[in-house]
């Protein structure tokens, strides 16, 4: 399927306006091609690729709402489903939290499309599959790998006179790779907007090395340690973080920003002041989509300066009942690091652990932001600035508001999930036991 120009988006959505009826009415159209290779025991047993495209209606008569989708733009299919939005909406209870429609806004263009991505097809994922397995097969290593490609529009309007239209790509690889006797294992993830930039061989390498270094894995003891973060790692937890900076929740008293007693935590200083933490949708290395979940304009945003908690994240509601501005969550965060890369970081520590990523996470305690979760595909020791054996994986208890209050050094960021993250060296990290997973 091509993608919908702005203009030809713009006509569905005006002819889709044209057959309402209700109050209010609003109307998304997206689709794209969406392409995936998948290889398991360095051999491929999926590939595929689909072309896709959806119009949502959303009617509305008073503060109630209803919604219909459909997959086909004739005519007579899009006078059906505005029909059937509006059947629905007049069935539906009243939402007390209902907001009106936002009339016209001022969106900024991101660069969120490559054509380099758009032009990806079977052979180019063929290939970037065997840039991966070969590699790994020749030194006797086993290679699990995931690659899914997407390029397309989004676009959308209302009956106030709302439009906004966005192109945007994707590409996101992941990579996990055994030793023979399944004792060592290694893993590495890229995501980009430009396939250009994505280099299956190197990121496998990564992956590879991890494997090889990771073989017979030796027990040490739980307990406290300086740990250093990849960004993968540090990823895991602090995008946990950032989902957590709801100003209703804090608001309610169900939040690591709340007060005891009421009130909230912003304006304090609740981390190291070398935290700074940003978003913004024309960050070079991860540019956003325009507009918020709510149709706002996405904009930079400040959430943490100098370990000072400035901005959270306020629906279109609770900004109005707070009598305050609406500030809409962000896609991804940046994070202010230093210069030094992950190597720099290692050379520099006496002893400590490596942390390649951590996995099946999961909340102890949502207002101490106190999560367990298990380390995973590359444990290392450290010791006189270098990486001395494997260790066994361990289980951590740890909350990301205590580690970014235990910060040594900040590395370099990268791109991770969307995000920009750097490496993190952090001490008494809380490891609380063993696990056997390799």
């Amino acid at each position: 399927m091509a993608i919908l120009t702005q203009e030809e988006a713009k006509q569905i959505i005006d002819k889709v306006l044209s057959f309402a009826k209700a109050d209010e009415t609003s109307v998304s159209i997206s689709g794209g091609k969406t392409g995936n290779i998948r290889y398991a025991r360095n051999t491929v047993n999926t590939s595929g690729e689909s072309n896709e495209i959806m119009l949502s209606v959303t009617s509305v008569y008073g503060k109630k709402s209803g919604s219909t989708s459909i997959n086909e733009l004739d005519d007579e299919s899009l006078k059906k489903a505005v029909e059937r939005s509006e059947e629905i909406a007049a069935l539906a209870p009243e939402n007390p939290e209902y907001m009106p429609m936002l009339g016209p806004q001022d969106y900024i263009s991101t660069n969120t499309f490559a054509e380099s991505t758009h032009a990806i097809d079977p052979e180019f994922r063929a290939q970037a599959a065997a840039d991966s397995i070969l590699p790994s097969s020749e030194k006797n290593l086993t290679a699990a790998g995931y690659m899914e490609d997407f390029s397309g529009f989004s676009a959308m309007g209302n009956s106030k006179g709302l439009f906004g239209y966005n192109k945007r790509s994707s590409v996101d690889f992941s990579i996990t790779v055994r030793s023979a006797d399944g004792t060592g294992s290694g893993y590495a993830i890229r995501d980009y907007n430009d396939v250009s930039l994505l280099n299956t061989r190197e990121v496998t390498r990564i992956a590879m090395q991890k494997a090889e270094a990771s073989v017979n894995a030796q027990a040490i003891e739980p307990g406290k340690y300086t740990v250093i973060l990849e960004p993968t790692a540090a990823g895991d937890l602090i995008g946990l973080m950032r989902r957590s900076m709801d100003a209703r929740s804090a608001d309610e008293g169900r939040s690591f920003l709340s007060k005891r007693g009421g009130g909230t935590r912003l304006g304090e200083k609740l981390f190291d002041e070398r935290v700074h933490i940003y978003s913004d949708p024309n960050h070079p290395e991860i540019p956003a989509s325009p507009w918020t979940n709510e149709g706002l304009p996405q904009e930079k945003v400040n959430w943490v300066e100098n370990g000072v908690v400035k901005n959270m994240f306020y629906t279109r509601y609770w900004a109005e009942k707070q009598g305050v501005p609406p500030v809409g969550f962000p896609s991804g965060i940046i994070i202010e690091g230093g210069n030094q890369s992950l190597a720099d970081m290692i050379k520099n520590t006496e002893r400590g652990i490596l942390v390649t990523r951590f996995w099946y996470i999961r909340a102890v305690d949502p207002q101490t932001l106190l999560y367990t979760g298990l380390t995973r595909d590359g444990t290392f020791y450290i010791e006189n600035g270098q990486l001395k054996f494997p260790v066994k994986n361990f289980r951590f208890n740890e909350s990301p508001i205590i580690m970014l209050n235990n910060i040594e050094a900040l590395g370099k960021p990268e791109r991770v999930d969307g995000s920009m993250i750097p490496p993190m060296k952090i001490r008494d990290f809380t490891f609380t036991s063993l696990s056997d997973a390799v």
